[in-house]
């Protein structure tokens, strides 16, 4: 396995992504290699077990699993996103990794079918509040149908607890995704999942700017 890469801090985590995306470009690069700024994806990284298989929902262009596997921290993983060209450049960006074969990138909705198997670690972020409402709270079900038993869930998304970095962060979402996002409450998340058995285990919140995230670790019990 890899030594593991230094990921501590948001601008180690820029330069992997640089590395990760190297040979490409465009402004979908750049945002890759600027969004670890943006997102603690330094707080994210060492909630995934080692060697675990991850299933990452609304992959985009593959920045959380590329990272992951550049780390040597993961065994597999599979990502999908609705969005052909982000599919496409996830799938090239594989070709800088030491096993490319490590990583499968799919283009699904989040409200299609999902990829096939149970894994120990589905991540969600910045995904729910891009899902037509009325689908928000299956989109985590499907999550949970996802997790093997004693596996996590992982979900970070943008925060309701600073109403005018939410009112920012819907403007960012509206000029560069060109979508009007509809939040989902941290609280109905959490509500959701310990409904369905899950253990809230982690909990945490950061501001960046004039962006707040809230994210959470919830486990599945493991089999008796």
């Amino acid at each position: 396995m890899n030594s593991p890469f230094p990921l501590a801090t948001a601008a180690q985590v820029s330069a992997a992504s640089k590395q990760l995306f190297r040979g490409n470009t465009g402004f979908s690069v750049l945002q890759q290699i600027f969004r670890p700024y943006i997102a603690p994806f330094e707080t994210l990284l060492p909630r995934v077990p080692q060697a675990a298989a991850v299933l990452d929902v609304g992959c985009g262009a593959g920045l959380f699993l590329g990272l992951l596997a550049k780390s040597g921290r993961i065994s597999r993983g599979v990502g999908f996103d609705t969005s052909r060209a982000a599919i496409a450049l996830a799938q090239r960006m594989t070709a800088n990794l030491p096993r490319p074969s490590l990583l499968e990138f799919k283009q699904v909705d989040a409200t299609g079918a999902w990829p096939e198997g149970e894994f120990d670690v589905v991540s969600l972020i910045d995904v729910l509040h891009h899902v037509a409402p009325r689908f928000q709270l299956s989109v985590l079900s499907q999550a949970l149908a996802s997790v093997r038993a004693g596996g996590i869930i992982l979900y970070k998304d943008m925060g309701t607890f600073s109403r005018w970095r939410a009112v920012c962060n819907q403007a960012h979402d509206l000029i560069l995704a060109r979508q009007w996002i509809h939040y989902v409450p941290m609280s109905q998340v959490r509500d959701h999942l310990l409904s369905s058995g899950m253990t809230q285990v982690e909990h945490g919140r950061v501001v960046r700017y004039w962006y707040a995230h809230e994210w959470s670790v919830f486990k599945r019990a493991s089999d008796a």
